[in-house]
């Protein structure tokens, strides 16, 4: 946590299961080794992840229950002796684990509505309610790492633009809207968005931002000790000018 405060746990994962990637077969499987065996894996997070899923790393997964086409899930890859989140789900559980226990600050007072609220055209990830007034939240996962910085994006997110110009539209109508990147990794000490990987998502976040959509950045990884997630900063610093 910021301000020498201590690294908050939040949930355990259980029966983690340390394996080695082998390869990437698709968006949503990749190959692992467990104890000499090849097993198929589920991915959750369809970025490129070029930094991470390198043969030989080591991975941590769980085993899938009623799997049908694969028997477990990668969530996590070592980074640094710890572990980074990946997987985008378990992001987003962090997240809501976190906010639920009044560990955001910058969303004291608003009350969880749903997921997958609709705004405009786009399905956007949570909508919440502050004192009866709406407010519009994104996630994107940041598990790109530039020195001590998480990045977003690795590629070119057509989905990442279009809901930056749904929040513009909210905003400009008067509204709340949030966008969190998710720096699912160890100890970075702010937020980049890696501008040459989509030129114009950048231009869209710096025009959201000067029209007052709220830009955040929550710092969390896994621990292989003892198979917790935690949270260090709820509220990393964001640089989008000069990125």
């Amino acid at each position: 946590m910021k301000k020498g405060c201590p690294d908050i746990a939040l949930f355990m994962i259980p029966n983690v299961l340390s394996c080695r990637i082998v390869e990437r077969i698709n968006r949503f499987v990749v190959n692992i080794e467990i104890g000499g065996k090849i097993h198929k894996a589920h991915i959750t997070n369809t970025g490129r992840l070029h930094e991470f899923l390198v043969r030989g790393r080591k991975g941590f997964c769980f085993e899938t229950p009623s799997a049908i086409k694969t028997e477990f899930r990668l969530f996590a890859v070592e980074e640094k002796s710890l572990g980074a989140l990946i997987d985008t789900q378990l992001q987003m559980k962090t997240f809501e684990t976190a906010q639920r226990q009044g560990l955001i600050p910058w969303l004291k007072g608003a009350a969880f509505v749903r997921r997958n609220a609709r705004l405009g055209g786009s399905l956007l990830d949570y909508l919440f309610d502050r004192k009866g007034n709406p407010v519009y939240l994104e996630v994107k996962s940041a598990v790109l790492r530039e020195g001590k910085f998480a990045m977003y994006p690795d590629c070119p997110t057509l989905r990442g633009q279009r809901h930056v110009e749904e929040l513009m539209h909210w905003v400009r109508k008067g509204g709340t809207a949030f966008i969190l990147f998710v720096a699912a990794l160890p100890y970075v000490v702010g937020f980049k968005l890696y501008k040459s990987a989509d030129p114009r998502l950048f231009d869209l976040l710096e025009k959201a931002m000067d029209l007052g959509v709220q830009v955040k950045s929550l710092g969390i990884y896994f621990q292989p000790v003892d198979s917790f997630l935690y949270m260090y900063n709820p509220d990393l610093d964001v640089i989008i000018r000069g990125s």
